[in-house]
């Protein structure tokens, strides 16, 4: 029995399919069409000498895709378990933007070249985690589990570790080696 009459109308929502059919579904349409929109996939048409975007086509395709998604319990599991892991994570980078932001004075930039690249290959990583963790294999175990079990049963043997060793050795010689590049200069137009 619901605890108020808010959690019984999500309680509803979730028994009408609102969370696994429609809001996939708008979700899965509203990225697909912009990606059409912007990319210009499938065309343009001239009216009065400007271009535009079909679409009417785009929307069509959109759709019909969305569908496609909703159609598979699967694909809306994994896409469910991804976006509100997304979220966790663009959550913990606004939080971690918000801590940094605090010793900073107003106006000033912060993050910029080598941290900026760093930050970024960290949203990278946990996008990555996060995708190995929603995609599940035929007998329940998700990616990311089976990854980890096969490391833990195969770190024992000589090559993988081996292979590692040489990746980060590599990485230390190119860090080392590279040439720093001059910063470029404006050049200003007389």
């Amino acid at each position: 029995m619901p605890e108020s009459t808010f959690a019984g109308m999500i309680d509803f929502l979730d028994r009408i399919g609102i969370y696994d059919i429609v809001l996939p579904f708008i979700l899965v349409f509203t990225i697909v069409f912009a990606i059409l929109e912007k990319s210009r996939v499938l065309g343009t048409e001239t009216i009065e000498g400007k271009q535009y975007t079909k679409k009417n086509i785009n929307a069509m395709v959109a759709f019909v895709i969305a569908f496609f998604v909703v159609g598979s319990s699967k694909l809306v599991d994994i896409l469910t378990q991804v976006s509100g892991h997304t979220v966790i994570l663009l959550f913990l980078g606004f939080s971690f933007l918000l801590l940094l932001g605090s010793f900073y004075k107003e106006g000033e930039i912060f993050l910029e070249g080598k941290w900026n690249i760093l930050f970024m290959i960290i949203m990278f990583v946990g996008i990555v985690l996060i995708f190995l963790n929603a995609i599940k294999t035929d007998s329940g175990e998700t990616w990311l589990e089976y990854w980890w079990d096969w490391m833990q049963d195969n770190w024992g043997e000589d090559w993988l570790p081996t292979i590692v060793f040489v990746i980060v050795i590599i990485l230390f010689i190119y860090f080392i080696t590279r040439e720093s590049k001059p910063k470029k200069e404006e050049v200003k137009k007389e």
